[in-house]
């Protein structure tokens, strides 16, 4: 871009220095020229806090006293922008690893789209580098179902279109600081799964849209702070942020449908859980 709008990434760390230095690693390689990055520390107790000082010195760090988990501590890095806000502000997951051309495809779509909200990568799984595993996002309120595109397969033209989306995952997306801020943030109520669904809801609800930018790549380490991606921790919390995200969105009608289909899907979750104990 001829002019580089002002752009700050915030990553949220939890007990995960050695993941955020390889997320930072990766920041540091790109070749957007105006942006920031912002450390918000979840309380961590593993001395992330003063090894992060002392590798990124250039890097701003907020360190909170306490676990506020992922809505918690987003929106208190965000809060803490106030005083001098860009124009733009990206959330990524400190288990990721950003291409060096991550930035600019994302804002761009928020620039040329009128009626563009909240722009989301394409994202791999890191372990296997042309792995998808998000390419768009579905969410179906009434059966209560919630799911990435192309999730688990080889990248390929039909995943490099760009296209409206449903929801942004909360690994990486990017928004107006004006707009986030208008929404008033994550909802806070959730138990770090389906806060980001949330938010794309109202987005949407509001009139604005949601695009998935495939030129935008990351590479994620999928649920590293929970023991991997079916492990029981994230099958417990998904299960409680589905339930949150359809008692807040769903209308009375959706609520007969998904009182009868939502239980399969919870025995699935936990067919999931017992074939991956198992290999």
């Amino acid at each position: 871009m001829s002019t580089d709008l002002s752009v700050t990434v915030i990553v949220l760390n939890w007990n995960g220095k050695d993941l955020t230095i390889k997320c930072l690693e990766s920041l540091k390689k790109v070749n957007y020229s105006n942006f920031n990055i912002l450390i918000v520390d979840n309380g961590s107790t593993d001395g992330s806090v003063e090894t992060l000082k002392e590798k990124f010195p250039e890097v701003s760090i907020l360190a909170l006293e306490n676990n506020l988990g992922y809505a918690g501590g987003n929106n208190r890095g965000f809060d803490s922008l106030e005083p001098d806000p860009p124009k733009f502000v990206i959330f990524l997951n400190n288990d990721t690893i950003v291409d060096a051309n991550f930035i600019e495809p994302l804002v761009k779509q928020l620039l040329t789209k009128k009626h563009a909200g909240q722009t989301v990568p394409k994202i791999y799984y890191e372990d296997d580098p042309k792995l998808i595993w998000y390419a768009g996002g579905i969410v179906n309120l009434w059966t209560g179902s919630i799911y990435h595109l192309g999730i688990r397969q080889k990248d390929g033209s039909g995943y490099s279109k760009t296209h409206k989306t449903k929801y942004a995952t909360g690994c990486c997306f990017c928004m107006r600081y004006d707009e986030f801020k208008e929404f008033g943030g994550f909802d806070e109520s959730f138990p770090m799964y389906s806060e980001d669904v949330d938010l794309s809801l109202w987005i949407r609800s509001a009139g604005k849209q949601v695009w998935f930018v495939p030129d935008s790549k990351i590479w994620h380490k999928v649920s590293a702070s929970f023991g991997g991606e079916f492990s029981f921790g994230k099958l417990v919390r998904k299960a409680r942020g589905i339930f949150l995200l359809v008692k807040k969105h769903a209308n009375p009608i959706q609520w007969i449908t998904i009182t009868i289909l939502l239980p399969i899907q919870l025995i699935m979750i936990i067919i999931k859980l017992i074939f991956k104990i198992r290999r």
